[in-house]
């Protein structure tokens, strides 16, 4: 089964740096194959037996803290749901270094999300798709007003990524 890791946070202050390299080496520990990590904001593609995806992330955030010493919140992908991802995108990508997946652990609460009046986060725009959200930022990702406001209502282990990133990935990942 191939596989996408998206590790939050990785490499955004002092006290999260990993190197790629040593992701690589952790995955591969793992018994996984075929690893390729993308960028240095923890992202990996990589190979591995068929298992439930929750517990391919929670046995990759266990070997993080154990070998690096790091609480590092995990989100996995299978490259069939990422690719599932790009395809039932709801929005237009008008530009993609200012459009962005924001990828959940579990489901999203719906009802938490439409209590957000989306006059409060205009002119970015959201839709929630199966476990992610879809999100634009006409003014860039400097300041976006959405975060905060679904930081407030949700606990949700989650991870961004701009859709650069994104279908690079899935490249990486049906390569």
């Amino acid at each position: 089964m191939r596989y996408v890791a998206l590790l939050r946070g990785i490499n955004v202050n002092p006290r999260s740096q990993m190197a790629m390299a040593d992701l690589r080496a952790l995955l591969e520990g793992l018994g996984h194959t075929g690893v390729r990590t993308h960028l240095r904001s923890g992202n990996a593609v990589f190979t591995g037996d068929e298992a439930p995806r929750e517990r391919v992330a929670a046995t990759i955030e266990q070997r993080i803290t154990e070998e690096l010493g790091m609480e590092v919140a995990v989100v996995v992908r299978t490259a069939g749901e990422l690719r599932a991802v790009v395809e039932e995108n709801p929005l237009e990508v008008r530009d993609p270094a200012k459009f962005a997946v924001v990828f959940l652990a579990a489901e999203p609460d719906r009802r938490a999300l439409e209590g957000i009046d989306p006059a409060s986060y205009a002119p970015e725009e959201m839709r929630v798709g199966r476990r992610e959200l879809y999100m634009y930022f006409p003014d860039g990702l400097g300041r976006p007003k959405l975060p905060p406001l679904l930081g407030k209502r949700s606990s949700a282990v989650a991870t961004m990524r701009n859709w650069n990133t994104v279908t690079k990935l899935l490249a990486l990942a049906e390569d």
